[in-house]
């Protein structure tokens, strides 16, 4: 009885001490996604990598998003998204052609327009540490799924590299069990950018003889 009695002890402190990290950490990723949820329109420029060091994998491109809300664009290299919330419109630029589908948000899903949010649902966080980039100062926060065996979360870790003076991201990695890295960095940011929701909806006549082709 006695040595369950320790073993409680030593769980109890250890949660305690888990706590406090985590609510470190919930104090920083709540206010980036106060920061990111207060801005009606924004744009961000990113460029990102996948890496697999075994399958010899780097390849890398950059792009742009405009979001607002659950609505948002984003613009790549060989395609353009369009999601007004409740339709999808998937651009292919070489086959001058457009998949139309209803939105129908994976929760697995991350990326620029949903990564500050990513955080409140199935995972579990802590920081990890501060670190320099030019003359900017980051936290380190990392995610990891509370349940391991969890299919709807691709990744088993996330880590946010966060600007401790403003909350903006900086950039982040994902890794899956694929061997797969994952990584976005933000190279530019317009919190001011402005768009009505038209904006969000793929205008067709923008586009001189595309196909569509309709999912729904």
């Amino acid at each position: 009885m006695k040595k369950i009695a320790l073993l409680i002890a030593a769980l109890g402190f250890f949660g305690t001490t888990l706590a406090q990290i985590d609510q470190k950490a919930k104090i920083i990723l709540d206010n980036m996604s106060d920061k990111y949820s207060s801005i009606p329109v924004y744009k961000t420029n990113f460029v990102y990598r996948l890496t697999n060091k075994v399958e010899e994998i780097d390849e890398e491109f950059s792009g742009e998003i405009m979001v607002k809300g659950e609505k948002y664009v984003l613009i790549m290299s060989d395609q353009e998204i369009f999601n007004d919330g409740e339709t999808i419109w998937t651009f292919l630029k070489d086959a001058n052609e457009v998949n139309v589908d209803y939105y129908m948000p994976d929760e697995g899903d991350l990326s620029p327009n949903n990564i500050y949010a990513a955080y409140k649902k199935g995972y579990r966080y802590r920081w990890v540490e501060n670190k320099r980039i030019g003359s900017r100062t980051l936290d380190v926060v990392e995610l990891q799924p509370e349940n391991p065996k969890d299919q709807d979360k691709i990744f088993f870790r996330i880590l946010l590299n966060i600007d401790n003076s403003d909350y903006t991201i900086h950039s982040w990695e994902m890794y899956d069990r694929g061997g797969n890295v994952f990584s976005y960095t933000i190279s530019g940011f317009n919190p001011n950018f402005k768009a009505d929701d038209d904006f969000f909806k793929f205008n067709e006549s923008k586009y001189p003889d595309v196909e569509v082709i309709d999912l729904r």
